[in-house]
């Protein structure tokens, strides 16, 4: 591949700037800050484009190489690839992606890989480079080649890091300890403590323990649930039958005040009964009276027959004993006795005989007047009586109309409270409720709101356990996305893990391979570089993972490469970057110099320039030098080059 043309229209300090370059040699001369890195940079950016991104820098590529004095940030180079195909770039580098044209000006943009970060990948298509391998390879700077003795033995690992690895920033041993490293650190092990992925697992035990102890926590929230239902279900139950008995309450107060008015009409049939029992037992008394006087009377009558006619045989038996009296002759003082006994008998019979008349005829008087006071009182009772058990007859009329009335009324409010409740409570238990009286009604409302009370307070009490429970379920949702979230962090360490541990798989394989295939055609041809730039002072490089790089003097003794001299060292590292130019692509690359030879004496600058102009007549060099050593010496081996000066 060769760059034949650069046009700058504003990088950095470039602007405006052309420049041609030839196939071969091509001489870059400019004073300090005169722009050779920046040149450097824009043929790079060209390929690869600015990043804007600072990439562990203090300032991003994009940010440091915008034009100073110019809003033209663009510019354009042409190329050819080996096969002859040519190429025109042109690229604004505020924009991601340049557009690339072909030897007849076609844009061909769209015929390349595009990467979403970074753009068009048409420069890694045509030769399977990417900016850092380009860097790496084909670029030599002074502070690459060039060190001083505190750092002779950077340059000596750099050397081994090619030839272990094929890039001199890369060090196997130092790799495969910093991945290890990055394992232990950014992961752990099974064996240290401490480390992301014992801290993880430590923490998903944690928690699974303690969602463990809330494993039971939906079965009890279940339960709890159900037996809330349950309550709700007894509770409407309950108080659909309070309604039911307040209804009938209602139903029933407004019946008894309406059988208040049966019982005031009951009472006064009840009056107009005893008023009749009353009228009935006084006309029956009245009667009995009479009845009562004159059998008194009669008796009297009677009793006075039987005194009259035991006087009249008493005093007839006295006559009789006087007549017999005189007839015997008994003594004068009995004959005295018995005539003055009858005399006195005689009188006392007839002084009681008036008595009794006069007193039987008073009574027979009396009697007469009360009966004809009885006879009339009685008519009086008797109408009395009529007027009372005609009421009585009407109150019992209006009373039984009433009961029909109640009967009637109540009957038909029953039957709407049955069809009303008839879906929740049988016809028989609202029977039996509306035939209760007010008391047990009562007490029956009582006894349900009592219990109403007490399901309320279970529900309730469940309630602040399902509060309880739902915290704890929070609890475990929080602990399942810890558990999650830990779970992915933990997926993405054993990640981690297995991706360190494949590079560290690929990184061994590679190395295995490098140290078979790769490094022994290193050393090869590192062995033919040394030997032509030392002009035959060193050769026969070998390297090994225990030693390291070692060469073979004069003497045939193999010494160590951290024994040699700074300049040996340097011209070592400088034929390995050339001898692994040709491994990294089928094109033969444009080997860039940026003051690689600063402190390079005469006599191995001579060599280097002589080597290069023999040995890579198919590369193209540039040479970036603000010294003319470079021209003088080229001049002198009549090297042919193209100068350009900046």
């Amino acid at each position: 591949m060769k760059i034949n043309y650069l046009k700058i229209n504003g990088f950095g300090k470039l602007k405006n700037k052309e420049i041609n370059l030839n196939k071969n040699i091509n001489l870059i001369y400019g004073e300090n800050e005169s722009g050779k890195s920046t040149l450097l940079k824009f043929i790079t950016s060209m390929f690869y484009g600015a990043a804007k991104t600072k990439n562990g820098k203090e300032i991003s590529d994009y940010d440091k190489y915008m034009p100073w004095s110019t809003e033209e940030y663009s510019g354009k180079i042409k190329y050819e690839l080996d096969n002859s195909e040519k190429y025109e770039v042109y690229r604004e580098f505020s924009k991601k992606n340049p557009i690339i044209y072909n030897s007849n000006l076609e844009d061909i943009s769209n015929e390349f890989n595009i990467d979403k970060t970074k753009g068009n990948l048409f420069f890694y298509d045509q030769t399977k480079i990417d900016e850092d391998l380009f860097l790496s390879t084909n670029i030599a700077m002074q502070q690459e080649v060039v060190l001083d003795n505190n750092n002779q033995n950077l340059l000596t690992q750099k050397i081994a890091n090619i030839l272990s690895t094929g890039d001199d920033n890369t060090s196997y041993k130092k790799v495969m300890n910093n991945l290890s490293k990055k394992l232990l650190e950014e992961v752990g092990t099974d064996r240290s403590t401490g480390r992301p992925i014992n801290e993880i697992n430590d923490k998903i035990n944690e928690i699974k323990l303690e969602k463990n102890k809330l494993n039971d926590i939906d079965n009890i929230n279940k339960e709890i649930k159900e037996e809330k239902n349950e309550i709700k279900l007894e509770i409407e139950n309950i108080q659909k039958e309070i309604n039911l008995i307040k209804e009938i309450k209602l139903i029933k107060e407004e019946q008894e005040k309406e059988l208040e008015k049966i019982n005031i009409n009951e009472n006064i049939k009840n009056e107009y009964n005893e008023k009749i029992i009353n009228l009935k037992n006084s006309i029956g008394n009245n009667e009995e009276d009479n009845n009562n006087d004159n059998n008194e009377i009669n008796n009297k009558k009677e009793n006075n027959n039987k005194f009259n006619f035991i006087n009249l045989s008493v005093i007839s038996i006295l006559v009789v004993l006087n007549i017999l009296i005189n007839i015997i002759n008994l003594p004068n003082y009995i004959n005295i006795l018995i005539t003055v006994g009858t005399a006195i008998y005689l009188i006392g019979y007839l002084i009681t005989y008036l008595f009794n008349k006069n007193k039987l005829k008073n009574k027979i008087n009396k009697n007469n007047i009360k009966n004809i006071n009885n006879n009339e009182e009685k008519i009086k009772l008797e109408k009395e009586l009529e007027i009372l058990e005609e009421n009585k007859l009407n109150k019992e009329k209006e009373i039984n109309s009433l009961k029909e009335e109640i009967d009637q009324k109540y009957s038909i409010k029953l039957n709407l409270i049955e069809n009303k409740y008839q879906d929740d409570i049988n016809k028989e238990e609202i029977l039996n409720i509306f035939n209760s009286n007010l008391l047990e009604i009562n007490n029956n409302l009582e006894i349900l709101n009592n219990s109403l009370n007490s399901k309320n307070i279970e529900l309730n009490t469940l309630s602040i356990k399902e509060i309880d429970i739902n915290n704890k379920i929070d609890n475990k949702i929080e602990y399942e996305e810890k558990l999650e979230y830990l779970e992915e962090q933990k997926e993405e360490l054993l990640e981690l893990e297995e991706t360190i541990n494949i590079a560290k798989n690929a990184l061994e394989e590679a190395y295995s391979k490098m140290k078979s295939e790769v490094t022994p055609k290193f050393t090869k041809d590192l062995s033919l570089l040394i030997e032509k730039i030392s002009d035959g002072k060193y050769k026969n490089a070998s390297f090994d993972s225990e030693y390291g790089l070692r060469v073979e003097n004069e003497n045939g003794k193999y010494i160590n490469s951290s024994n040699l001299s700074i300049g040996t060292i340097d011209q070592l590292y400088l034929s390995l970057r050339l001898s692994s130019m040709n491994e990294i692509s089928n094109e033969k690359m444009p080997i860039i110099l940026d003051e690689a030879f600063a402190y390079y004496d005469n006599e191995r600058l001579e060599n280097i320039l002589k080597f290069m102009n023999d040995t890579y007549k198919d590369n193209q060099i540039l040479i970036f030098t603000c010294s003319n050593r470079e021209k003088d010496i080229m001049d002198k081996l009549n090297i042919k080059y193209n100068f350009i000066e900046l």
